[in-house]
């Protein structure tokens, strides 16, 4: 038997600033980000596995890469954030709010690119707990997160996040003239605030020890 609910429709997401401790989420800016962009994702420190389950990329000459950059920026599903680091300033990877549909308070995560400077550093989870804070403080009742089956990266990614899997769609999508499988996550309103928490425990200046971190997200949900 469903259940009525007592909910109105959410709002659809503003592309704005988003603070958080090690890094900032801004609207994705060719003209101010896009140098940073082509240096971190396609120059010397890229990664040779970013773009593979990408449904573009890589790019080997900038004027197709700025031309993509263009076209994603004007979008408003996906939308398009940049990642800031806030000691430098350098622009170092992306990622959006897509599937957005306010009228049933389905969003999703995705177009996720963080380039190397990002990892084993807390900035990528901090992006991660952004906009998914800013998804349910707008009314959202599911954040998703889907990916191509076999992108091992991704799956183990949503699960430390705390996204919970849900099952595979059997050829749902065909990517690069090649087959994909999706890989279904979601964190619902209910389970969120435990989630927010843990995530905001994970980011505190006192799990962040040189060496690592202290506590892991899923110990923190755990407690």
């Amino acid at each position: 038997m469903t259940t009525e609910l007592h909910w109105k429709p959410a709002v659809h997401p503003v592309a704005k600033t988003l603070e958080g401790r090690y890094m900032r989420l801004e609207k994705l800016d060719p003209r101010r980000h896009g140098a940073d962009l082509w240096e971190v994702l396609q120059g010397e420190l890229r990664d040779q596995k970013l773009w593979d389950y990408l449904p573009y990329g890589p790019f080997t000459e900038r004027e197709p890469f700025d031309i993509w950059l263009d076209t994603y920026a004007i979008s408003n599903d996906p939308m398009g954030f940049c990642v800031i680091d806030k000691d430098t300033g350098q622009a170092q990877g992306i990622l959006s709010l897509m599937s957005i549909v306010p009228e049933h308070g389905r969003i999703e995560i995705g177009h996720v690119a963080f380039s190397a400077a990002m990892q084993r550093t807390p900035k990528g989870t901090e992006a991660i707990y952004l906009l998914g804070k800013l998804a349910f403080d707008q009314g959202y009742r599911r954040l998703e997160w889907k990916c191509n089956n076999d992108n091992a990266r991704s799956k183990s990614a949503a699960l430390r996040f705390g996204f919970s899997f849900e099952g595979i769609f059997r050829q749902h999508m065909v990517v690069k003239g090649k087959n994909r499988d999706t890989a279904w996550y979601s964190i619902t309103d209910q389970e969120w605030p435990a989630i927010a928490q843990a995530f905001e425990a994970w980011l505190a200046e006192d799990n962040q020890a040189p060496s690592g971190q202290v506590k892991t997200l899923a110990e923190l949900r755990q407690a």
